[in-house]
């Protein structure tokens, strides 16, 4: 694992938290040394030294996602079980060739899809399943933010393949739709650069068809004032959620995910719920269910050493390309696109 802001907050605290795993070695062709500072690990500089370690069972790829392909590629050739950062590879092909080395390997190959485990969409999923509204006939999600500045010598804000919010946000958020819903029928996409100077896509409205049913994702940088982070709607009611899911912050702090509170959400950040329940007008605030993104690399560590299946599989975050994919291919025609 490179040690950045994904290797720093959502994957070396978990990690080194798991009584099941041990960090050992974090990448950082730098040189710098910032990890040893909280973890007992060698730094090292060349990305073999990682490969051609024999105690070393599980690589996490979590470098720029031009890079998600070839390097994945050769952690898997070497033997190694491989956790790919998202957004999982900037192309299919890409993904399918490593589904395909991983299955030849024998090896477990997955994709680090961590809003899975975000309190807010388990809570909405719960929703969805129990039919508190009806027959769902919208669902929408929003994840916004407000930077009305190109962040400097970013390497995110430079135009590669795979970059912007479509890759970056939108992995996580198409990921969920595809848990709730399945593959959708078409697909319809606004995908733009808002902040003056830039380089990569940094806000997308995308539309997802399915039988009965409209899904709305969108995304900006520019959003000061920030509006529901879900909105549902049924035949009998209406699921509002504002806020974003604790964890990252909590993580960012030092917080351990095996503190009693961690991943709680504060009241004053529930969902309210308008429906009818049994014959009676309900209306009132749901509480979001406690999670932890602890949850997929207990998955990770059970599917290594005791075979059980995986949750976030790689046909799974390849779909997902799949989707991004045809959402650019959208924007650029200006039109639906009708999904295979």
């Amino acid at each position: 694992a490179a040690y950045g802001l994904s290797g720093a907050v959502f994957h070396a605290p978990l990690i080194s938290a798991h009584p099941g795993f041990c960090l050992k070695k974090v990448l950082s062709r730098s040189g710098n040394q910032q990890a040893k500072k909280k973890y007992p690990v060698e730094v090292v500089q060349d990305f073999r030294d990682i490969l051609n370690d024999s105690e070393i069972e599980l690589v996490v790829i979590n470098t720029p996602e031009h890079t998600h392909y070839a390097l994945g590629r050769e952690a898997l050739l070497a033997g190694k079980n491989v956790i790919v950062e998202k957004a999982f590879t900037t192309k299919v092909q890409e993904a399918d060739d490593l589904i395909a080395i991983a299955q030849d390997q024998g090896k477990i190959l997955s994709v680090y899809q961590n809003s899975r485990w975000h309190g807010d969409f388990l809570t909405v999923q719960k929703i969805i399943e129990e039919k508190l509204l009806g027959k769902l006939v919208h669902y929408e999600s929003h994840f916004d933010r407000f930077r009305n500045f190109i962040q400097p010598n970013s390497w995110k804000e430079e135009p590669h393949p795979g970059r912007g919010s479509l890759y970056n946000l939108g992995s996580h958020m198409i990921d969920q739709v595809l848990v709730l819903f399945g593959w959708p029928q078409a697909l319809y996409a606004d995908i733009r650069i808002e902040r003056p100077n830039g380089k990569v896509d940094d806000s997308f409205e995308l539309m997802l068809d399915y039988p009965d049913l409209k899904v709305t994702l969108k995304s900006s940088y520019l959003v000061r004032e920030p509006g529901p982070r879900y909105i549902l709607h049924g035949t009998d009611g209406s699921f509002i959620k504002y806020g974003t899911d604790p964890q990252e912050a909590s993580l960012k702090a030092g917080d351990s995910p095996y503190q009693e509170n961690y991943g709680v959400e504060p009241a004053n950040k529930w969902g309210k719920l308008n429906t009818q329940l049994n014959g009676l007008h309900f209306e009132g605030t749901v509480e979001t269910i406690q999670a932890s993104y602890l949850g997929f690399y207990e998955n990770i560590w059970e599917a290594i050493r005791y075979q059980k299946e995986l949750l976030v599989k790689p046909e799974q975050a390849r779909n997902t390309i799949k989707i991004i994919q045809a959402a650019i291919k959208s924007n650029e025609e200006g039109r639906k696109i009708f999904l295979e």
